[in-house]
């Protein structure tokens, strides 16, 4: 979408309109952007133009740069419209990105979709059985039951896939509360484990700058305060092939354990 344009769906529709024909389904990525679930893109994706994934039935294909295309097989309970663009649903867009997406971006984008609210994780769950046989279930089947709706950003989706990655005990919950001494909640831990009171959190350069450090820093000094030990993340330790935040998150929660069971 043209960078002079406000980000609004009849806007985003209107892009898409360019180079989508009228018989053509939207799908992938673009289905979820679509539908409202921006965290699905991938990380910087807005700083340029994106190709659109389109779809249409058996023996044909678009042609164009602007558009990643092929084919693929739909039912009719795979497709509704957004203001007159056909598009996957978002139950068959969270299916299709798990099975073709890299496992990172898979995660992340189904818990986008998830956001959404338009199906349940167990409605999620039963869907995978009819893709059995095709390309990309076996992954589909080993991520939909990590996919928590309650990320709110592409590198807490992944940071929680790592956390699973290191053999951590227990699935880390999400948005977790920390209250104050009058009960109100003063703060919000990105994942972690509410019984050992480890908690693990992403901090991305958007809103984590440097003009953040000392606020970041008083906050989480008074969640330690609070009991919790928090390790705190950014890029550079969750994504790549030098990644460290198995082996951080792996000695955290272990050595959050073992304080637990020695009081």
């Amino acid at each position: 979408m043209p960078g002079h344009l406000d980000d609004t769906l009849a806007n985003r529709v209107a892009s898409l309109a360019v180079v989508v024909p009228a018989d053509a389904v939207v799908t992938d990525r673009t289905a979820a952007w679509l539908h409202g679930a921006g965290m699905a893109l991938a990380p910087n994706s807005h700083l340029t133009v994106p190709r659109v994934s389109i779809f249409q039935g058996p023996g044909r294909r678009i042609r164009r740069d602007t558009a990643a295309s092929g084919e693929r097989t739909f039912s009719a309970h795979d497709i509704t419209e957004v203001s007159g663009i056909r598009v996957t649903t978002p139950l068959r867009t969270a299916c299709d990105v798990g099975r073709f997406l890299h496992r990172d971006s898979a995660l992340a984008a189904m818990d986008a979709v998830a956001r959404l609210g338009a199906f349940s994780l167990d409605e999620l769950a039963l869907e995978v059985g009819r893709f059995k046989g095709f390309r990309g279930v076996r992954q589909l089947r080993t991520l939909v039951p990590l996919v928590d709706p309650g990320s709110e950003s592409f590198g807490e989706s992944v940071l929680r896939l790592r956390w699973y990655d290191a053999g951590c005990s227990g699935r880390p919950e999400t948005q977790i509360e920390v209250f104050d001494e009058d009960g109100r909640v003063r703060a919000r831990l990105d994942l972690g484990d509410r019984r050992t009171r480890y908690a693990a959190e992403y901090d991305g350069a958007e809103f984590h700058g440097e003009e953040a450090a000392a606020h970041d820093e008083h906050r989480r000094a008074w969640i330690r305060r609070q009991g919790w030990m928090v390790d705190v993340f950014r890029a550079k330790d969750v994504f790549g092939r030098r990644q460290t935040a198995e082996l951080a998150l792996f000695k955290g929660s272990r050595l959050a354990a073992l304080r637990l069971h020695a009081r």
